[in-house]
């Protein structure tokens, strides 16, 4: 017998991969998993290290050009934060654990918003039973600091649950072109989409509301903060009656965004895995059935 027609455990391997890429019921196809031995180094490499190493390069040259933007004037935590996520990106599973523990994160926030969102129901069931009652008995029995914790609190629980919102996918999709897609190009698309145009403007974000944030807790435009140990009395006071200070709560929208931010970079992390066919990696959902059609 010639050694063409004998099967080698290689060939068998490919052949059983290739019946795996067959149709399924639904319509769709799935996608047999490239093995080790056939990646090449940019599939062992995750895509967001590339975009760093890009990054690193722009940051570099600014930093020798001299210029007035922040990527000529990293500061050191910057450079450090690049340089751990550089190294993550050609580890796999060290990218894998990072990014289980921005999405523990995203679960703690979403139980807190959880109960929060009965605080928001019984606050507004007050305001509205007071208002109603107080008409009946020709009487005002509004409570205005109750009116202040009721916008408080429902902004609270709204900013503490963005990052639950883009974990779980509810944000809208043409679903009737969405549905039809691989796995593989939707990552690519929502790779794309959060690296170049979603995660730079939480950035912005983040640094704007830094300064917004502290000056409700009662910094100077100078960036002086007031003496004694007193620091409630410096926070911004909401301008309906009983005066409540919303000092905390402009803070927490900076606070908000830091949590949106770490759960989009989660995302990127999982549709990067999708991209160098490690959807092992990935935790995929499939939905049963479509998502609302915007």
């Amino acid at each position: 017998m010639s050694e063409s027609e004998v099967d080698s455990p290689v060939d068998e391997l490919d052949s059983d991969v290739a019946a795996i890429a067959t149709d399924t019921p639904s319509g769709g196809r799935v996608e047999p998993q490239r093995t080790g031995r056939n990646q090449t180094v940019w599939y062992r490499i995750h895509p967001l290290g590339v975009v760093i190493c890009g990054l690193l390069v722009a940051s570099v040259v600014a930093t020798v050009v001299g210029t007035d933007y922040l990527i000529g004037n990293l500061a050191w935590w910057h450079w450090l934060g690049l340089l751990v996520l550089l190294v993550l990106s050609v580890r796999p599973t060290a990218m894998h654990a990072f990014r289980v523990g921005l999405e523990k994160i995203t679960s703690v926030t979403a139980e807190c918003g959880k109960h929060l969102g009965w605080v928001v129901f019984f606050v507004s069931l007050f305001n509205v039973v007071t208002r109603y009652v107080g008409r009946y008995i020709e009487a005002d029995i509004i409570i205005g600091e109750m009116r202040s914790v009721a916008w408080m609190t429902f902004s609270l629980m709204f900013l503490i649950c963005l990052n639950y919102g883009v974990r779980e996918g509810v944000n809208p999709r043409i679903d009737f072109w969405w549905h039809a897609w691989s796995n593989r190009t939707k990552a690519w698309l929502d790779f794309v989409m959060h690296v170049f145009f979603f995660m730079p403007f939480i950035l912005v974000a983040i640094r704007i509301l830094w300064d917004y944030g502290r000056k409700g807790l009662g910094m100077k435009h100078t960036g002086v903060w007031p003496d004694g140990w007193h620091v409630w009395n410096s926070w911004e006071k909401a301008w309906d009656a009983g005066s409540l200070p919303i000092g905390p709560i402009k803070f927490l929208t900076f606070v908000g965004f830091v949590l949106f931010g770490l759960q989009v970079l989660a995302e990127i992390i999982k549709t990067g895995f999708v991209i160098i066919d490690r959807e092992d990696l990935a935790d995929i959902h499939e939905h049963d059935e479509f998502q609302r059609i915007e």
